[in-house]
């Protein structure tokens, strides 16, 4: 039984009018979002500094680089540094640029070397007598210049004269001797012949004949020996001859006087028994082959080359500096200084300058020496 009234179904349609159905939901997906990390403040600091040791590592304009690295890390946005699967942009990544192929670009700095030493001539002659004797003229001073083969000092010794004349005399009896067997020989020789000739003809017994054949051999023999007995006189002669003239003493070398100690009047020893360099009679260099002998810290051997350029600059003439090229190097390390000792040659120095003056030498190693050799290589 329906106990509804009608004016209960008026009233229900009456609400249904006045309701609002809600609109159908729509399930779309939601637009999807990029997810962000930023990088925090100590990872870009930690990344800036990284950055900087490779630029530092890889290129010589250290603060252009600096400057470049940094203005690209605070001049990104958070898409250019954010981690979203992207490729982060080569312009905002310096650290890939590869390295400059420039020699210049990849030498090291300039770099000087420094070293002192002394001007030694290479060519430097100790003058001794060879024979003992007494100085009786010094035909030059010190500083003098003089060419090789010129009498420098002269000596006298009476009993080197004696021993001349006596080789001499010696010589002549020998020649006396040789001439006076000659003649003997000749004689036996003649004998011989007419004894041989009578003995052909049953004139002359074979006693005879044996005993003339006797005589020439004798007489052979001993002109033999009397030559002999002449050239032992020719070598006497020529010894005695050569103490005598090594008592003018010549000079073994062109250069100049650099120390003189002989003086009229004094008794020289002979080589064998001078020994030490202040018995000597003088010395003489060559001063047209000078160079000098310099040391440089061990430190720098690595660095060391033949033909390495610089500069030098004596004590005697600090304002006046030249250029200097190293020739040689030691082969060995001085223990006591812990240096090694370098060979330069010079190269237009001082008109005056002097074997053991004080030197200081500068050599440039580096990007301006290792940039020269590269030009030089390429012009070749």
């Amino acid at each position: 039984m329906n106990t509804t009234s009608e004016h209960d179904r008026d009233l229900a349609a009456k609400l249904r009018s006045l309701s609002i159905e809600p609109a159908p939901f729509k399930t779309e997906p939601p637009e999807p979002r990029v997810r962000r990390r930023v990088i925090p403040g100590a990872m870009l600091a930690f990344a800036a500094t990284a950055s900087l040791a490779v630029v530092l590592f890889y290129r010589p304009d250290t603060l252009e680089r600096i400057e470049t690295v940094l203005a690209g890390f605070i001049g990104k946005d958070e898409a250019a540094i954010s981690v979203d699967g992207t490729d982060v942009p080569a312009a905002a990544d310096p650290i890939r640029a590869v390295p400059s192929n420039n020699p210049s670009e990849r030498a090291l700095p300039p770099r000087e070397v420094t070293g002192s030493g002394y001007v030694v001539a290479l060519d430097i002659a100790t003058v001794f007598s060879k024979y003992e004797g007494r100085i009786v003229a010094v035909e030059i001073e010190a500083g003098d210049r003089i060419v090789a083969g010129q009498v420098l000092v002269r000596l006298d010794d009476a009993a080197a004269r004696f021993a001349l004349q006596g080789a001499e005399i010696a010589w002549q009896s020998a020649k006396l001797a040789l001439t006076a067997k000659t003649i003997e020989l000749a004689q036996s020789r003649s004998s011989l012949t007419r004894t041989e000739r009578l003995a052909g003809r049953d004139a002359m017994s074979a006693q005879t004949l044996e005993e003339a054949k006797t005589a020439f051999d004798t007489a052979e023999n001993a002109v033999l020996q009397a030559r002999q007995d002449v050239a032992k006189a020719d070598l006497d002669i020529d010894r005695a001859r050569e103490q005598v003239e090594a008592l003018t003493i010549r000079a073994p070398i062109s250069g100049t006087v650099t120390r003189l100690t002989a003086h009229v009047g004094d008794t020289v020893l002979s080589r064998e028994d001078s020994v030490r360099e202040n018995e000597s009679l003088l010395a003489i260099a060559d001063m047209t082959t000078m160079v000098i002998d310099a040391d440089v810290a061990e430190a720098n051997i690595a660095l060391m080359r033949p033909g390495l350029r610089g500069e030098a600059v004596l004590d005697g003439f600090p304002d006046r500096p030249f250029a200097v090229e190293v020739s040689k190097i030691a082969p060995m390390i001085s223990r006591e200084k812990g240096t090694v000792t370098l060979r330069l040659s010079l190269s237009s120095p001082p008109p005056d300058v002097r074997p053991a003056m004080a030197a200081r030498i500068r050599l440039v190693v580096g990007k301006a020496e290792d940039t020269t050799d590269h030009q030089q290589g390429a012009e070749r």
